[in-house]
């Protein structure tokens, strides 16, 4: 049974082995030190602007996502592949949105890669975000979600 809870430092761990563990848009542990992406820059950015939920599964967090209160921006949403197609991603997203929507903001943003061919693309776009045709350097395309 999946449980759904706000992330704390003790999850840190865990949820880096998560992001680590995806197949489409993965990442390296060396590409997320670069990016300023440690446990420590997690700890501080969860008590400051930043929250995070995870779902666990038993023993196990089967997924997370962070949001960033101070610009709307949800950072990361990620599913080990154990736990794909069980709608954990889904909820985890509502859960994020719903707590920056209640923090005052009217428009969501994030960033995904661009490829319409990877599930992410399809799993925004059905969760009604919209891609804006803005672009990062690294070929990510920026989506928004406006509160109905």
């Amino acid at each position: 049974m999946a449980t759904f809870r706000e992330m704390t430092a003790a999850d840190i761990p865990d949820v880096f082995a998560v992001r680590l563990s995806t197949t489409e848009n993965a990442i390296s542990k060396e590409r997320l030190d670069e990016l300023g992406i440690t446990a420590r820059s997690i700890a501080e950015s969860i008590q400051q602007d930043a929250k995070g939920f995870v779902c666990e599964i038993g023993e196990s967090i089967a997924g997370f996502t962070m949001g960033d209160r101070s610009n709307g921006e949800v950072t990361v949403l990620a599913v080990h592949p154990d736990y794909e197609h069980q709608g954990i991603g889904r909820n985890l997203l509502k859960l994020v949105t719903d707590w920056l929507h209640g923090a005052g903001h009217d428009e969501l943003w994030l960033l995904t890669g661009a490829d319409t061919s990877f599930r992410a693309y399809g799993f925004y776009r059905s969760q009604g975000w919209q891609p804006t045709g803005e672009f990062t350097e690294n070929d990510d395309e920026k989506f928004i979600l406006r509160r109905s």
